[in-house]
């Protein structure tokens, strides 16, 4: 293994742009030869890939992967739409979930020479965003979803768990989510914070409608109900089920109990 320090390391980055993992790379291909790491990072791109670091990369895919106990989702980001249909970023997404239901969050770091790569070859500013693995307890259901009304890519996954409840049933729930976009599970996870400025602010609404005082407080309430129900943004639970909006989410799922959740949408 050749021996280089810290300095060296940054000494590179500042000659040449490029980020610290790969000149790190560049050096250790290079047997610690600055000079060559330098010409090596120039070969292969990765002075101008760290140029490109600071560029928008609001598009992208989402890709799923699960099996029996697991899921997960990993969001892989691009420039353009063009670049995020491209069959080679969709691969690497599709790697990454796997990547990541087989080992683990932190897997994602295996394939940074990969994504180094990737930048290089499509000319873009490509990132790991969000990445979400889910791990059922025992009897739990588990549905992944990723919605592609146009075909792949996606740019829209949900997981979901429910505890007493069948699979069918989380992936009724899951294509919910897609569509209304709950911030949270239930209403008691808005902090104080959120729900008493929610609450000012719909107070201050019913003084301007000119609504007598002494309905101030049902009138507030009520608001603030229909808060906790929006969609997008409310509370999961409390929202109209979009397969049947005369009952709540609550109501639809009966005796069972949605454990838990996450949406990754590209650009939200």
């Amino acid at each position: 293994m050749p021996e280089f320090t810290a300095q060296d390391v940054k000494r590179l980055r500042d000659a040449t742009g490029a980020g610290m993992m790969d000149a790190k790379r560049a050096l250790t291909e290079t047997g610690g030869d600055e000079e060559k790491a330098a010409a090596w990072l120039r070969e292969k791109g990765l002075g101008k890939a760290a140029e490109r670091a600071d560029r928008e990369n609001v598009q992208g895919a989402v890709a799923a992967a699960s099996n029996d106990g697991a899921a997960a989702l990993v969001e892989l980001k691009s420039e353009t739409d063009f670049v995020a249909k491209s069959p080679d970023f969709l691969a690497l997404a599709n790697e990454l979930a796997q990547l990541v239901l087989d080992k683990g969050e932190a897997a994602v770091e295996e394939k940074s020479t990969a994504l180094d790569d990737l930048k290089i070859k499509l000319k873009e500013n490509i990132a790991v965003g969000r990445v979400v693995r889910f791990d059922a307890a025992p009897g739990n259901a588990l549905d992944v979803y990723l919605h592609q009304p146009s075909g792949p890519p996606s740019l829209n996954g949900v997981l979901v768990e429910v505890e007493g409840g069948t699979k069918e049933l989380a992936h009724s729930v899951a294509l919910h989510i897609s569509f209304a976009r709950p911030s949270v599970l239930a209403r008691d996870e808005f902090t104080a914070e959120e729900i008493d400025k929610e609450r000012e602010l719909v107070l201050a609404e019913t003084k301007n409608e000119g609504k007598p005082e002494q309905a101030w407080p049902k009138i507030v309430e009520g608001k603030l109900n229909g808060w906790f129900k929006r969609t997008p943004g409310g509370a999961l639970l409390d929202q109209p089920y979009v397969h049947d909006e005369k009952q709540s989410v609550q109501q639809a799922v009966g005796d069972a109990k949605v454990v838990r959740f996450a949406q990754i949408e590209v650009g939200g």
